[in-house]
């Protein structure tokens, strides 16, 4: 059951960052803006995608503690928002190391880290190609 509940999380992240970055091939190029100002929405989309999905892998942790699968200790306030300071750093693989996963959520915390490293990766690259193909024509 905790392997097909991460496989879920992880293709939602995966799910919202294709729509987001297809929704952005789809826009920029209509956009009556200047080139250099495309690039510049498409670095706050891509943001706001991983936000997005920061906030999933909140979600699948504050749910995993409240259902016994695991726990979250260390610097806790007692608010959701612990959850997605977490988050943030497992996702960028900050790791502060101030909040530690025990139980089944470490497994999570391990593909969230791999996760994120690809989506950003796959931002920059999205980026990259569209500043490739757009930066001198202004």
């Amino acid at each position: 059951m905790n392997v097909l509940f991460n496989i879920l999380v992880i293709a939602t992240a995966v799910m919202i960052h294709y729509e987001a970055l297809y929704q952005l091939t789809r826009l920029l190029p209509k956009l009556g803006i200047p080139h250099r100002m495309r690039i510049v929405l498409g670095v706050f989309a891509a943001l706001t995608a991983h936000a997005a999905e920061v906030w999933v892998f909140a979600l699948s942790y504050y749910w995993m503690d409240q259902s016994g699968w695991g726990a979250l200790e260390g610097a806790l306030e007692g608010s959701f928002m612990d959850y997605v300071y977490f988050s943030f750093t497992i996702y960028t693989t900050l790791g502060v190391g101030d909040i530690v996963p025990h139980g089944d959520i470490r497994y999570l915390t391990g593909l969230e880290s791999l996760t994120g490293l690809v989506l950003i990766t796959w931002s920059a690259s999205f980026l990259y190609l569209e500043m490739t193909r757009y930066w001198n024509r202004d």
